[in-house]
């Protein structure tokens, strides 16, 4: 009965939900990538989920087909060619789902529920593993990935890590930064209040404030940093509603209501940030490491802007969110050797290095860090690797759509002026608090 409370919960919110999508930018989706599936032990919802056969992706052949978000770059027909080079006995299909990742999320959903398999390959937002995993939807990976472990950052694999098992293969992975107009700002902000004090008087910050996911991960990068938690360590409890996370709100509240970055930041996604950036008129920006290739191809900004990671919160510590996707296997796919062939090129080191310097995407991949080109393409490679390794994911929970709904509404309100910081957490707590209860 909980297990069928939680199905009628998930799909109710699917289809009311306005805007649970990931953050990050990425080739595949407008919306981005996002952070976060995590790694939880001693569970059993996934009692019984298909294992993967290792064996079935040798001589591997027919069709198979891998769904993803709208490609707006075109990187997507290059890799699929490459692949169809390498491996000519398999004919790989591509569909491409809305640009929005809650989109993306939804059209899987529906095809999962009718066991259809449709999609063989799904890119999926790493906020994504506990909820897919849990319903059985996924093939368990873990016999492919034990001989292949030590070659991912422990961070990204952590987010395709559901119950002690391997869902999937970590395809791209990402963290945000914050970018600066080196022509206007002359040295680095060492604290967030630093940022914000120093934005006011150079021409302002923009961010991520609308109400979906990228607003979730831009305030639990304050949040986290400041000392707070949304969940208690084994996610059965709020614990949102704290005097560090009402700190953190504050100082976005007052950045917004005080003149460090504009209003119409309530109101601005990744695409909407970028735009800002471009103009040439503000001297800050937190944003994914798509931004990076985006900035280099604008010529009011290219340069003179450079890439730092995020400075402490004053008085506490510095906190970075996980993104990226996931390549996962559908448990209705009726090809799961060509499956496994396709997730097993989408971990490459040939797909990874064509990842990082075609698209700017963080590789998921130790050694891909190391290469010659990739460290020409991102010239802040080290700094990048550093910071998916010290990443912190979202909140592990199987109702994690319905927690994250309950952070950006509440923390859109604040910013927007329309509550308090100190009421937009409590809110924020007891919403995810009435989510808990339902699983």
């Amino acid at each position: 009965m909980r297990r069928n409370r939680y199905v009628a919960l998930l799909f109710g919110s699917a289809a009311l939900m306005a805007g649970v999508v990931g953050c990050g930018g990425s080739s595949s989706s407008s919306s981005g990538g996002g952070g976060g599936g995590g790694s939880t032990g001693g569970g059993n919802q996934t009692a019984g989920a298909k294992v993967i056969d290792p064996s079935l992706m040798k001589n591997a052949k027919g069709s198979v087909t891998y769904c993803t978000g709208k490609d707006t770059t075109g990187f997507l027909k290059t890799w699929v060619s490459a692949f169809s080079a390498k491996y000519p006995n398999i004919n790989l299909k591509t569909v491409e789902f809305p640009p929005s990742a809650d989109e993306q999320r939804n059209q899987f959903i529906q095809r999962q529920q009718a066991k259809s398999g449709d999609c063989d390959v799904f890119s999926s937002d790493v906020i994504w593993t506990a909820e897919f995993a849990s319903q059985k939807w996924l093939y368990d990976l873990t016999p492919y990935i034990k001989s292949r472990e030590s070659e991912f950052l422990k961070a990204p694999l952590a987010t395709i890590t559901y119950e002690n098992k391997v869902w999937g293969v970590p395809d791209t992975s990402d963290a945000a930064f914050l970018f600066i107009d080196t022509n206007k700002v002359k040295q680095d902000p060492t604290s967030w209040q630093d940022v914000y004090k120093m934005a006011k008087s150079t021409g302002g910050i923009v961010f991520q404030g609308a109400p979906y996911e990228g607003l979730t991960c831009n305030f639990l990068e304050l949040a986290f940093a400041a000392g707070g938690e949304v969940l208690n360590k084994d996610g059965t409890k709020a614990v949102i509603n704290s005097p560090q996370n009402v700190k953190a709100l504050q100082l976005m509240v007052d950045a917004v209501q005080k003149g460090s970055a504009p209003k119409a930041v309530t109101t601005y996604m990744e695409p909407e940030t970028i735009s800002a950036w471009q103009t040439g008129n503000y001297s800050m920006m937190r944003n994914w490491t798509y931004a990076y290739a985006v900035s280099q191809a604008t010529p009011k900004i290219k340069g003179h802007f450079k890439v730092v990671s995020f400075p402490a919160f004053q008085g506490a510590g510095k906190a970075a969110i996980l993104g990226g996707h996931n390549a996962v296997i559908s448990a209705y796919s009726k090809n799961p050797g060509a499956a496994l062939q396709v997730v097993d090129y989408l971990g490459s080191e040939e797909h990874q290095i064509q990842n990082a310097t075609k698209a700017s995407l963080a590789p998921t991949l130790s050694a891909v860090y190391d290469n010659p080109q990739v460290k020409k393409a991102l010239p802040y490679a080290a700094v990048l690797k550093q910071t998916i390794e010290q990443a912190r994911a979202r909140p592990v929970s199987p109702v994690y759509p319905q927690i994250s709904q309950a952070i950006y509404k509440n923390v859109n309100a604040a910013l927007s002026g329309q509550m308090s910081a100190q009421d937009a957490m409590k809110n924020a707590q007891s919403q995810i608090e009435k989510a808990l209860s339902t699983f």
